[in-house]
C-alpha cells in the first residue's frame, strides 16, 4: 500500500530488486535503505533476515513503510530524515538507494510535496553525489552499496566519485524504460541541457554496484 503523494514501486524499483535479489544476504545481515518510498525493497530484505534500518525524508512514506511491515509482520526499523543525520556512525553490510535522480531547473532539492521523490537539480545528482561520498562511513571492510539512478547522471561520474571516495565501483546492470510524465513534460529543457536527443521517449536506469575495499 502507498498513502498519497508517496512514490510507488515502479521499473527503478524492480530493477533494484532484481540486484538486491542476487547478493548474498543472511540472517542478521545488517542492511540500510536510503529513500525507502513504500519500504517495498526494505520489506523484501527484511523477509530474508535481514536486521534492516530505513530512511526517507517523506512523512508519508515513513508512514507507509512502518503500515507495511506491520501488515507483513515483518520486523523493519523506519526512520524519518536525511540519512546522513540518522545513522549515529552506524555501519552497515549493504547500503541500497534509490535516490531522486530526475534532472531538474530548480537548484535546490525540492522540501515538500511529490518531487521530492524525483526532483535532484539540473543534473539530477544532488542525491547521488551525498551518497557517493558518504558510503565509506555507512559500510563495512568489504561493504556492498546498490544505487540505482538514470543514466542522464552520468554514471561514468559515479564510479569516478566512488573510486575517489574508496570503493571498487561497476554498472551490472541496464534497463530501459519509458519516459513517465515528468520527463514528458520536462522534453523541451531536457533537449536544451544536451540530456536528451530530439524525438527520445525512453529512459535508460543503471545499477550501480561498489564494495569497500
Amino acid at each position: 500500500m502507498a498513502l498519497p503523494g508517496v512514490y510507488r514501486p515502479q521499473a527503478d524499483t524492480e530493477l533494484l530488486a532484481h540486484a538486491l535479489a542476487a547478493e548474498r544476504v543472511r540472517p542478521g545481515t545488517e542492511i540500510l535503505e536510503i529513500g525507502t518510498g513504500t519500504g517495498a525493497l526494505a520489506l523484501s530484505a527484511a523477509g530474508r533476515g535481514a536486521h534492516v534500518t530505513a530512511v526517507d525524508v517523506s512523512w508519508r512514506a515513513v508512514t507507509t513503510a512502518r503500515l507495511n511491515a506491520l501488515h507483513r509482520r515483518l520486523p523493519l526499523r523506519v526512520l524519518h530524515g536525511d540519512f546522513t543525520t540518522l545513522t549515529n556512525a552506524r555501519r552497515y553490510d549493504l547500503v541500497l538507494a534509490n535516490p531522486p535522480y530526475v534532472p531538474a531547473p530548480n537548484g535546490l532539492l525540492p522540501t515538500r510535496g511529490t518531487a521530492r521523490a524525483w526532483d535532484a537539480g539540473p543534473d539530477g545528482r544532488l542525491v547521488i553525489d551525498r551518497i557517493c561520498a558518504s558510503a565509506p562511513a555507512l559500510l563495512y571492510p568489504g561493504g556492498i552499496l546498490l544505487m540505482v539512478h538514470s543514466a542522464m547522471c552520468d554514471p561514468d561520474s559515479t564510479l569516478k566519485r566512488l573510486e575517489q571516495a574508496g570503493l571498487a565501483g561497476r554498472t551490472t546492470a541496464r534497463a530501459l524504460v519509458p519516459w513517465g510524465p515528468v520527463l514528458r513534460g520536462r522534453r523541451a529543457w531536457l533537449q536544451s541541457q544536451g540530456l536528451a536527443d530530439v524525438g527520445e521517449d525512453q529512459e535508460e536506469l543503471v545499477i550501480i554496484r561498489a564494495e569497500v575495499l
